[in-house]
């Protein structure tokens, strides 16, 4: 019964932005791993980032090079996660999933995930 349910994706501008997020439902998450993956036309899934529960409300942040100093992660108390993306380029165009696992995985790799939303179209026009 465990769903995530995607919203925020849409056209825009190269150096404009958009706020994705997921809400999770039937678990809590709070102490595994959420993140997000995309996959552009003829390419393979991406990692993109992850946050990994380390204590308390704290959470450990990890992003791929090609986004880590225009894109943010964050978790909130109501078993959500979202990816706030700044200074868009033509290239972060791709289908953005969202992603949780049971355990709290630190991975990169889709497969250690155990859940996925629908995915949301992000497309960044030059």
């Amino acid at each position: 019964q465990v769903q995530l349910v995607e919203s925020g994706g849409g056209l825009v501008q190269a150096g404009g932005s958009l706020r994705l997020s997921c809400a999770a439902s039937g678990r809590t998450f709070s102490r595994s791993a959420m993140g997000w993956f995309r996959q552009a036309p003829g390419k393979e899934r991406e990692f993109v980032a992850t946050t990994t529960w380390v204590g308390g409300n704290t959470y450990y942040a990890d992003y791929t090079d090609s986004v880590k100093t225009r894109f943010t992660i964050l978790r909130d108390a109501k078993n959500a996660v979202h990816l706030q993306m700044n200074s868009l380029k033509p290239e972060d165009t791709a289908v953005y999933y969202c992603a949780a696992g049971d355990r709290n995985t630190n991975s990169h790799n889709n497969s250690e995930y155990d859940y996925w939303g629908q995915g949301t179209q992000v497309t960044v026009s030059s």
